[in-house]
Order: C-alpha cells, then sequence, then structure tokens
C-alpha cells in the first residue's frame, strides 16, 4: 500500500484547509485509515480515523472543527480542516492499518499564520 498525501500550505487563523491522500496497491486489505500530525519537538499524535464502514473518531482538540472523510471509488483519504488554530500547524501524515501491519504515507505541511 503506497499513501501520497497533498493540500498542506499556509493558512490564516480561522481559515479553511484540506488535505487529501491517494491510496495505491493492495488497498482491499486497509481496515482504517487516519490523519495524523506532528509538531516541530513535539510527538506524532492521531488527529482523526475513519473505519472501513465509514465511522469517523476524532481528537479533542479538533472535535467540532476537523472532517475526515474516505472515498472508496477514488481511493482517497481527506480532512477537512475548518476554523483552524496557530497550535493544529504540524506535518500531517495520512496512515493505513491492514490487519497485519500499518502503512505511513509521507506528510504535508500546514503551517497556520496570520
Amino acid at each position: 500500500v503506497q499513501l501520497q498525501a497533498s493540500g498542506g500550505g499556509l493558512v490564516q487563523p480561522g481559515g479553511s484547509l484540506r488535505l487529501s491522500c491517494a491510496a495505491s496497491g493492495s488497498i482491499n486489505t486497509i481496515i482504517f485509515m487516519a490523519w495524523y500530525r506532528q509538531a516541530s519537538g513535539k510527538e506524532r499524535e492521531e488527529v482523526a480515523r475513519i473505519t472501513s464502514d465509514g465511522k469517523p473518531y476524532y481528537a479533542d482538540s479538533v472535535k467540532g472543527r476537523f472532517t475526515i472523510s474516505r472515498d472508496n471509488g477514488r481511493d482517497t483519504l481527506d480532512l477537512q480542516m475548518n476554523s483552524v488554530h496557530p497550535e493544529d500547524t504540524a506535518v500531517y501524515i495520512c496512515y493505513g492499518r491492514a490487519r497485519v501491519r500499518g502503512y505511513w504515507g509521507q506528510g504535508t505541511l500546514v503551517t497556520v499564520s496570520s
């Protein structure tokens, strides 16, 4: 499984940004997909995940502001980020979990600043 993230960039506080992750390979082995983020000097944390049947889960810090979605037809995983805060600044990384192992994509940098 290969995961390719895109959509990062500079956004002002209170603004919106949409991240996308394109999946290829043995996608039918994936049980759930997720977005993680890692800010400078901090540990990687899970932001949101979505199960194969479409059930989403969110970290408390982003609940009500971020929306995760999965388009099985296009094999993509999206993260709609609204009302962003400076503390949302991080490298965002997509992740796919199969039964026997997980797969990490490369990150895309999101910078929230005025």
